[in-house]
């Protein structure tokens, strides 16, 4: 199984016509995704790989039964996009724009609780349900990483995401969803809102944090664990061990402030709560063996 995303979603790429929108609609397909229509302003009747193009979310969504966005347009236009997105009904949005202006993101992901959708992004990768179905920007030799099974992924990173993955295979598991959640202050979607899913997914025997300092997401992922929220086995690996203190760190939302968010905190809390924490991501693999050595029922092979 997988959550979020699936073969049976039907999804509307905006900004199909783009460099990037047609780039990845085609690779999306070739991945299983039911990319049913695609959206740019003033290109209606047009095609893009076999996919019709509209005028708006709206048109298309009058044509198909449309459950799911992939949004490719800039930031200054997200808010615009993820809001057309709403208006047509719409409650699985992904986008990938970085630099979304923060007060933008901040109505966006208010918008998005208000009609009870969800957002992932910006700044992201996007999500992947390996063998049947992604929504985003992954690599291309992503069958080499991107194996089908039984763990669930969320991350905040984009390249430390490849690594870690490819060290879950290596350790003889599979992914059953990747969600990227995105490196910006506020995400669409936090942490601890997936961990309901990835709980009541039968196809998912535990889940991997890929988590990095600043905010305090994982703890939020922490206190669920503690207080009984979420039972499965937890992995968690940390990017900037080494970052100094207030210092920004690559992602917008890799800061340290208020005295909280540090990699130091939240591997204690992770730890305090019952996961187990990797030093460095090749060790990612084994430590999922060790908590799931018994009646392991993973689908990828070393």
């Amino acid at each position: 199984m997988s959550i979020f995303i699936d073969r049976t979603t039907q999804v509307v790429i905006q900004g199909i016509t783009g460099a990037e929108g047609s780039f990845w609609t085609r690779h999306m397909k070739d991945l299983g995704t039911t990319v049913v229509a695609g959206v740019t302003p003033g290109k209606e009747g047009q095609s893009v790989e076999g996919v019709p193009v509209y005028h708006t979310v709206r048109r298309a969504a009058a044509d198909h039964a449309i459950d799911g966005a992939m949004l490719f347009v800039p930031p200054r236009f997200t808010k615009d996009a993820v809001y057309e997105a709403l208006d047509a009904g719409i409650t699985k949005i992904v986008t990938i724009a970085d630099g979304i202006p923060l007060h933008e993101a901040i109505q966006i992901r208010k918008a998005a609780l208000s009609c009870g959708a969800r957002v992932v992004g910006g700044n992201t990768s996007g999500v992947i349900s390996p063998g049947l179905a992604m929504m985003g920007m992954f690599p291309f030799w992503i069958d080499r990483v991107y194996k089908p099974g039984r763990i669930g992924v969320m991350t905040r990173s984009g390249s430390l995401t490849n690594e870690v993955t490819a060290m879950i295979v290596r350790g003889g598991f599979g992914v059953s969803t990747l969600i990227g959640v995105g490196g910006d202050p506020v995400p669409g979607t936090r942490f601890a809102e997936m961990l309901p899913d990835f709980e009541a997914d039968s196809g998912t025997d535990a889940v991997v944090i890929i988590g990095e300092l600043g905010g305090t997401m994982e703890e939020e992922v922490a206190e669920a664990m503690e207080a009984g929220r979420f039972t499965k086995p937890l992995v968690a690996f940390m990017g900037g061990r080494t970052a100094p203190t207030g210092k920004r760190m690559g992602h917008a939302g890799a800061i340290v402030s208020g005295g909280k968010g540090s990699v130091t905190d939240k591997i204690a809390a992770f730890e305090k709560a019952g996961a187990l924490v990797a030093d460095r991501p090749r060790l990612v693999g084994d430590l999922l063996q060790q908590l799931l050595s018994t009646g392991r029922t993973t689908t990828a092979s070393k």
